[in-house]
């Protein structure tokens, strides 16, 4: 079996392609996914419509990930830059996340990154 850093790394890598199937495969059914600036998601079902709206508005996802560690509890930390391409334009999202794994999946997911930042991008994406 894969360690966890393993894991989460493949996981990561499934956004590049991306197929919504196999990333929520990658969860456990009760996975609790939360970025931090909004309500958490719980359940295949829940996280699949929050994810949607990601990868249905992109036309290329690519997650650069700068330094991943796992502790000795099997918790990985990630340090990331998510990046969205949105008609054309990249958004690029810093991210610090942290992934909590049982049997191999994926079973608690947050990430930490400024909402402000995110906006503003999004913003510009609109014409005025």
């Amino acid at each position: 079996m894969p360690s966890n850093l393993q894991t989460v790394l493949a996981f990561i890598d499934l956004w590049a392609i991306p197929d919504l199937d196999r990333i929520i495969d990658a969860l456990a059914p009760d996975c609790r996914y939360h970025n931090m600036p909004w309500e958490p998601l719980i359940g295949h079902t829940a996280i699949r419509d929050g994810l949607a709206a990601f990868i249905g508005t992109s036309d290329a996802i690519d997650w650069r990930v700068f330094h991943a560690a796992e502790s000795a509890d099997g918790t990985v930390m990630t340090e990331r830059l998510d990046r969205f391409r949105v008609g054309g334009k990249w958004i690029e999202i810093p991210v610090m996340g942290i992934f909590e794994l049982a049997d191999g999946k994926i079973t608690h997911w947050r990430d930490y990154f400024d909402a402000a930042i995110f906006q503003s991008q999004m913003d510009a994406l609109t014409p005025a």
